[in-house]
């Protein structure tokens, strides 16, 4: 195997957090201090620690290409910036084989009085590029940025959308052997984040290492083959991607598949005609949040029915997180749920989504309980996230990101015509 390319071990960092005291106090802040000391009993200090990273270990090899994934707060970025020697760890040890050149904030390491050519030239010298190094690649770094006609014109004139550009420009294309990016290319516009997830497939493919930080999952999936989860500064995973997005985005949710859901249901005010017991989300077997686009999504309501009722309807809408879109409306028996007469007893009623409709991104199936042109028992109150990666489906070999709510096989047949 290999000799890794980054080694951490027992990596962590901590941060003072809190009232912290200034290195130096003028007389009338000494006195004060020393007033509330005495006349305070039993006073705790204000400062606390808070560790933002906890004993992390692993080994990236050369050529890897790993997603950095986990909640806000996790320490994806402070490991990052340890990687980068922006700071320094508590305790620990990093050992790197190879040039880092990192993407972390918007124009790191630019100097606004300079030329976005003269910033160039000096990013290229902190990661040690050699001018001819440099100049070999300066003009694809322009054409790719799209600032030919800005690129003498010093930085401090920049949008935030020109800075990330020229930013990440430099980044990917001065060759280091390890790249780190994190969470800015939302700064982008669509077509330009598109051209970065292309450039990055083609840094991947040229053998450099790669460490991405995105709350993008499809992104994670379509460039990296590993992911390592971080939650609370602790390695949660480290393994194949898939397994790792899902995951997260289990943990992500599983507030609304779990207690809080619960919790929801068991405050539901009381109706004569019908309790809910409970509503859930899975994959076959498994009660679940996310799900490959090839595979089926089940999803579950179950109730009892206290008294006879005609038109019974259950179901659900499907919405999407970003807009609230409705992608549809369904219900079980719809064809005549109108006449259907339901008995009382105990039910499951289980609406089974198929492979490969649904275009990956989240959605929200929100709970629809009532009767046929009479009124809602329930309606909005209960609702649970649903989503879908595109893997193993419809355009998963393609990193591009198709539009449109549902991505269903379709089917096409291509004959050549023959001379008439």
């Amino acid at each position: 195997m290999s000799i890794p390319i980054i080694r951490i071990s027992h990596l962590s960092k901590n941060y003072r957090i809190g009232a912290l005291q200034p290195r130096y106090r003028t007389l009338r802040e000494t006195i004060t201090s020393v007033g509330k000391n005495l006349f305070s009993v039993n006073r705790k200090s204000e400062d606390t620690r808070l560790w933002a990273l906890d004993d992390v270990s692993c080994e990236i090899h050369p050529g890897e290409v790993v997603g950095l994934i986990g909640r806000n707060g996790a320490g994806k970025s402070t490991l990052l910036k340890l990687l980068s020697h922006i700071t320094s760890p508590s305790c620990g040890r990093i050992e790197l084989n190879g040039r880092i050149g990192s993407l972390l904030e918007v124009g790191t390491g630019f100097h606004p009085e300079l030329t976005g050519h003269e910033n160039i030239y000096l990013n290229g010298a902190i990661l040690g590029m050699k001018r001819a190094e440099i100049r070999k690649k300066f003009d694809e770094i322009v054409s790719f940025a799209e600032l030919e006609q800005f690129v003498d014109t010093p930085v401090k004139f920049y949008s935030s959308g020109m800075y990330m550009r020229l930013a990440f420009a430099v980044a990917a294309h001065l060759e280091t052997e390890i790249l780190l990016v994190d969470e800015v290319l939302a700064v982008g516009d669509v077509e330009f984040q598109k051209k970065c997830m292309g450039k990055m497939g083609d840094v991947a493919r040229e053998g450099r290492t790669i460490l991405f930080v995105s709350h993008n999952m499809t992104a994670i999936t379509n460039l990296c083959h590993r992911a390592i989860l971080l939650k609370q500064g602790k390695v949660e995973f480290d393994g194949d991607v898939v397994i790792g997005v899902r995951k997260y985005l289990n943990d992500v949710n599983q507030d609304l598949l779990g207690e809080d859901a619960r919790r929801k249901i068991s405050n539901l005010p009381e109706d004569p005609i019908l309790k809910l017991l409970s509503f859930r989300v899975s994959q076959p077997g498994r009660i679940n949040s996310s799900f490959l686009s090839s595979q089926d999504i089940e999803i579950s309501i179950e109730y009892t029915v206290n008294q006879r009722i005609n038109g019974l309807r259950v179901g659900f809408d499907l919405i999407t997180q970003e807009n609230g879109a409705v992608v549809f409306r369904t219900f079980y028996d719809d064809a005549d749920s109108s006449k259907r007469e339901t008995t009382p007893g105990a039910y499951i009623s289980t609406a089974v989504i198929p492979a490969n409709l649904l275009a990956p991104k989240t959605y929200i199936a929100s709970l629809a309980i009532g009767i046929h042109n009479i009124r809602w028992i329930i309606y909005e109150q209960i609702a649970l996230p649903v989503t879908v990666m595109n893997i193993g489906g419809v355009n998963a070999n393609y990193a591009d990101v198709r539009p449109g709510m549902i991505m269903p096989h379709i089917h096409w047949t291509t004959v050549e015509k023959g001379e008439e």
